[in-house]
């Protein structure tokens, strides 16, 4: 018993440890905005559009403009354009006035999980404002709702597994095991019955009175992620009542733990993407292995169980490994999307912790089979594997809130393009960021380059030079010329002129679409100067 509390004890350490350090927010990546993030503009837009990796579902005041003097702009309500719910459109007043605007966002990605951000524009030329930030999290919300995952995990593993274990392994004393059956199943509803509850505040990273809010409780039960804790408590609601049979049906007893595991894959990573589908699928069958073998490993601490339980076990659990390989494979695939992510994301480097201590838990589990007709030896390397498998479910936990490194390099590569082309209902913006470095002290910086409409024709262009600490910085001399190396058109100078804070033209012919390269030159002093390319797409 007491080799089974230091068990328990470490898994409570390392929820304690880790709980705070989960991203609250992460799934959904803004690939890019209209207006781009620190665009000076001529004229005010008709309306923003902000377009996402996946879909997002809206909150209320999910947009939210602030006037260069800090105070909110009246805007209309955030909408799902007609093209997909992965952008979102808010309409502007006419009379928006001149000067640098911030604006601030929170969604909730496709996946159940908020995101939040914030970004600035500017209408004639840019003004001293406060820096853009993201809307700020209540840090008790977020610490107990992650806390309410970690819980929720480790209570299915326990519930699952031994329920597993009682029916497939047989041990001559099942009797034993039921205060398992019972501490992970008032646990889950301990666990799920708080995250119900703390859905709203979380949603929009407010404090913990928002949950005792019967409109935003009633906004949570008719969402997916507050009908799929509905559906978990229903299926607890009839686990209790299959656990209280004395002869029990194997088949209602898988069927509730696949729907039970499904509560998870229909609202995490798996429920967004790519093969959705085949995703769900496999989540679910991921977390049915690892809750059946590390839940097992509970079982087999607690009981006394037979040599033919034992064996029984180390079979099933040499399956769960099959089916964890398999599964595993598959969702780094989806999720990573590219080997560089392994390394370039955070999702990539928690994978990488993860597949390392799934390392040391298979030589575990092959040292306690090895050595099966021993007594004390296997007790101290299935106590090992428990305390490993711990640590496995934390960062498969961890990975849950943390944004794929498919979705990660997707906004990368946005914003390393400078936000790229999006539409809005009526005009198109091509937005260019270009980096630069004279090569002397303090002389490197970038320079964001607009051009609207961005299609064959008259276009105009609106250039601003940002320092190395992202302000705005005035330089003797900008220089651009467009060239189409598909049909030898070009050099066109754009012949900007300096506005006051910016550089900009309204008179640039483009005469056909393609993908032309953008020559930048900047100078700094009356040395110092670089040239830089970029391509732009110009649409018909």
């Amino acid at each position: 018993m007491r080799r089974i509390r230091s068990a328990l004890l470490l898994g409570f350490l390392l929820l304690t440890l880790l709980a705070p350090a989960t991203p609250a927010s992460a799934h959904a990546a803004l690939r890019g905005t209209t207006p781009g993030d620190g665009t000076v503009l001529r004229s005010a837009p008709r309306d923003l559009t902000l377009t996402f990796t996946e879909s997002v579902a809206l909150l209320d005041g999910s947009i939210r403009v602030l006037d260069p003097g800090s105070h909110r702009v009246r805007t209309g309500e955030p909408r799902h354009a007609a093209d997909g719910g992965d952008t979102v459109q808010v309409s502007l007043p006419p009379d928006l006035g001149r000067g640098t605007f911030t604006v601030a966002w929170r969604v909730v990605s496709a996946d159940s999980h908020p995101v939040s951000g914030a970004f600035t524009f500017s209408v004639g030329e840019p003004t001293p404002t406060v820096a853009a930030t993201a809307p700020s999290e209540d840090p008790a919300t977020t610490t107990l709702h992650n806390t309410a995952r970690y819980l929720a995990y480790l209570a299915a593993a326990l519930l699952l597994g031994t329920a597993a274990f009682v029916e497939v392994c047989r041990p001559p004393d099942p009797a034993r095991l039921r205060p398992l059956l019972r501490t992970g199943w008032w646990t889950l509803l301990v666990a799920t019955l708080a995250l119900l509850l703390l859905r709203a505040p979380y949603e929009a990273g407010t404090g913990l009175a928002t949950a005792l809010d019967p409109a935003a409780l009633t906004r949570t039960l008719s969402g997916r992620p507050g009908l799929t804790l509905l559906a978990r408590l229903a299926l607890l609601a009839a686990t209790a009542l299959y656990l209280r049979r004395p002869a029990r049906a194997p088949r209602t007893g898988a069927a509730l733990a696949v729907g039970l595991a499904l509560t998870w894959a229909t609202a995490e990573h798996a429920s967004a993407g790519v093969q959705v589908p085949a995703a769900i699928a496999s989540t679910a069958l991921h977390l049915l292995a690892m809750s059946v073998w590390l839940g097992g490993l509970a079982a087999l601490l607690r009981s006394t169980p037979s040599t033919e339980a034992t064996a029984r076990f180390s079979r099933l659990a040499l399956t769960c490994v099959a089916v964890l390989v398999l599964t595993g494979v598959y969702q780094s695939w989806r999720g990573l999307g590219s080997l560089d992510a392994l390394t370039g994301t955070s999702y990539g480097r928690i994978l990488a912790a993860k597949l390392a201590a799934v390392a040391v838990l298979l030589a575990a589990a092959a040292f306690s089979r090895r050595w099966t007709n021993r007594l004390a030896t296997p007790r101290r390397s299935v106590l090992t594997e428990a305390a490993v498998g711990v640590l496995v479910l934390v960062l498969t936990t961890l990975l849950t809130a943390t944004l794929p490194g498919r979705s990660a390099e997707a906004a990368e590569a946005a914003e390393a393009a400078g936000g790229g082309t999006f539409a809005s209902a009526d005009r198109v913006t091509s937005t260019v960021t270009v980096p630069f470095d004279v090569g002397t002290p303090g002389g490197h910086g970038k320079v964001q380059v607009s051009l609207d409409p961005a299609r064959a024709g008259a276009n105009a262009v609106q250039a601003v030079v940002l320092g190395p600490d992202g302000g705005i910085v005035t330089v003797p001399e900008l220089r651009i010329s467009f060239t189409l190396p598909d049909q030898d058109v070009g050099p066109l100078d754009a012949r900007l002129k300096n506005l006051g804070g910016y550089w900009g033209t309204d008179a640039v012919t483009l005469p056909l679409p393609g993908t032309w390269t953008m020559k930048l030159t900047v100078r700094t002093s009356e040395l110092d100067q670089v040239t830089e390319t970029a391509p732009v797409v110009i649409g018909p």
